[in-house]
């Protein structure tokens, strides 16, 4: 492989990466601080990306304008889910809220396939190419990671610097000692769950711009974050983003040498490798769950 195929090969597995992480981000998020592994989230891109096409096509509302009012619409839906629903289950054990955000998926998932059908759709922009030398790429693509990148930073920059964000971590560090501390815990789930729900949502209208959506995506979707927070290590947004570059420039990678259809099993064989040498992930920590 010469340096410009590889430079071209490598750059497609960061931008990939950057949605990657993304997407992982507000999953790993939900995972770490309340215990439930968000079989919703997948669902909750793609009706994101759904909405983002339809405001596109309808109503010629721009895709990246219409980033944060869809990104807002679904992480108060999230809140309000998990404040009236998931919290009842939330301290059960792991396979009943599992069971129960599964059940909640297939719902939306049909009530998707009812209003919006399984054909793919996506939004084209020709926002043209940037070039150097042979590597080619495409704007719309450096656009989406630029966005991806910026909104991850953004989460992290909340986290750690907002009171929000500390009691968000005080509860994932220890409920009890939060509670204690005159933290209340069920609003704090609430808000949560729906900043993941709020991930998802732009990041179903920045995958929109790059890829077509459709139900068909949601398992695979929902695979790719897994993965994402094993690789990079559960509930840190630092993890989630090495995690998603890794699975990005693997996959890219791999589909070049191999072909498109070893790209899902190079990532799934890249998350046992990591289980094996590295439990905690590249950027976990022992112990802190």
């Amino acid at each position: 492989m010469d340096a410009a195929l590889l430079a071209q090969v490598v750059l497609n597995g960061l931008m990939l990466g950057a949605l990657y992480a993304c997407i992982a981000a507000g999953f790993s998020l939900v995972w770490g601080v309340l215990n439930v592994i968000d079989m919703l989230h997948g669902s909750l891109i793609i009706l994101a990306g759904y909405l983002t096409c339809s405001l596109w096509s309808e109503w010629h509302v721009h895709p990246f304008a219409a980033l944060v009012p869809v990104g807002l619409v679904l992480g108060l839906a999230g809140a309000v889910l998990q404040f009236v629903l998931i919290n009842r289950v939330v301290r059960q054990p792991v396979l009943t809220t599992l069971t129960l955000t599964f059940g909640l998926d297939m719902i939306l998932y049909n009530v998707m396939n009812a209003v919006f059908d399984a054909t793919p759709r996506r939004v084209t922009l020709d926002l043209g190419r940037l070039t150097f030398g042979d590597v080619v790429l495409p704007w719309d693509r450096i656009a989406a990671m630029i966005v991806a990148l910026g909104l991850t930073a953004l989460l992290y920059a909340v986290l750690r610097g907002s009171k929000l964000g500390r009691a968000i971590v005080a509860v994932r560090m220890d409920r009890e000692a939060a509670t204690l501390m005159g933290i209340r815990v069920p609003r704090i789930y609430a808000l949560t769950f729906g900043l993941g729900a709020f991930m998802a949502g732009v990041c179903g209208a920045l995958l929109a711009i790059v890829y077509p959506v459709t139900t068909n995506a949601t398992g695979q979707l929902l695979g790719k974050a897994f993965i994402v927070c094993v690789v990079g290590g559960l509930g840190t947004v630092p993890g989630a983003l090495a995690g998603g570059l890794a699975l990005g420039v693997t996959e890219s990678l791999g589909s070049h040498w191999f072909g498109p259809q070893a790209a899902a099993l190079l990532g799934f064989a890249l998350m046992l490798v990591l289980l094996v040498v590295r439990p905690t992930g590249l950027l976990g920590r022992k112990g802190y769950e």
